[in-house]
């Protein structure tokens, strides 16, 4: 199947089989996939240009609302967090997408900065679970007592769909204003600035425009290893935030685009939905069975996946 915005030809069902299975396990730490799915774009599809960071985001928009809708109806969404990420996000990802164009149209300098974005997350990540080996911060108990208790619950005979989400710990918000939003998730109290948030997701919105991943790929493990949330309670949130500054970044490409006549730079729709088809489901089982999953795992999980692209892109700059 031939892809003209691209320029690729490729069999149909590559990019959801490859979009599932990236997605499944992503989702699971409030990150759609959106970052190794360029690489896979970039590297083995051969889809470079502007267009695919365009592309990415119209996979955030197709894939994300399956996840959405499994932390939702479990009861881990924190809205107030949800809504200080996209408005903190909108505006730094239509400064990113004008930076990707003016200044990262060549395919070599654009692998050079996704391969440190890819090593800036790996790097986070990475501090947060050796540092939290020694900590007695309340991060890991609380998801480690989640955890404990949901596979406690569905060991035993009294399970039904009704019983789970009374039994289950879900998000309660106790304060959201101007200043502060607190939760409360498995008995603990989580207390983050407002303004700490809308100032980091402006920062990550920019990166992400030009990365073209909707910035959850980075604020996901920043929210884990910086404000100390678990990531039980911020995958929903990032997965949210990612799919509505997504939907910015597409539309304003797509705007963008009869001004760059020279280069491809609205999405390929075809091959967008293609990728967003098969992250739709592998977001929902991935966010179906999170709860399941420890902690730990789920973060090693994204580091092993961030570390391969982001060498190589690094590398590869330098042959």
């Amino acid at each position: 199947m031939y892809f003209p915005i691209a320029d690729i030809e490729t069999s149909p069902w590559i990019p959801p089989l490859a979009a599932f299975v990236i997605s499944f396990f992503t989702s699971m730490g409030g990150v759609s996939g959106a970052f190794l799915i360029l690489p896979f774009q970039v590297s083995v599809l051969g889809f470079s240009t502007p267009a695919v960071s365009a592309t990415n985001q119209l996979f955030n928009i197709v894939a994300i609302p399956s996840g959405v809708y499994r932390y939702i109806k479990e009861g881990r969404m924190v809205w107030p967090l949800t809504w200080a990420v996209i408005i903190g996000t909108l505006p730094g990802v239509i400064i990113g997408a004008i930076l990707r164009i003016q200044y990262l149209p060549n395919p070599k300098n654009f692998k050079a900065f996704a391969g440190l974005v890819l090593l800036y997350i790996a790097g986070r990540l990475i501090k947060d679970l050796l540092g939290k080996k020694q900590s007695n911060g309340h991060q890991m108990p609380a998801e480690e007592q989640f955890h404990k208790t949901v596979k406690k619950y569905y060991e035993s005979n009294e399970s039904d769909n009704a019983s789970g989400q009374r039994q289950i710990p879900r998000i309660i918000v106790k304060k959201f204003d101007v200043s502060r939003i607190i939760y409360e998730f498995h008995g603990q109290m989580f207390d983050i600035s407002v303004m700490g948030i809308m100032l980091l997701s402006f920062s990550v919105g920019i990166i992400g425009g030009i990365y073209g991943i909707g910035g959850g790929a980075i604020i996901a493990p920043f929210f884990v290893s910086f404000f100390g949330l678990p990531v039980y309670t911020v995958a929903g949130a990032a997965l949210m935030g990612t799919c509505i500054t997504s939907i910015v970044g597409v539309l304003f490409y797509q705007a963008i685009a009869p001004f760059y006549p020279e280069m491809a730079v609205a999405p390929d729709w075809a091959l967008g939905f293609l990728f967003g088809l098969g992250g739709f489901a592998g977001m929902y089982c991935g966010a179906s069975v999170q709860k399941f999953v420890p902690a730990r795992l789920i973060k090693l999980t994204l580091v092993f996946c961030i570390l391969f692209p982001a060498i190589d892109y690094i590398l590869a700059f330098f042959r």
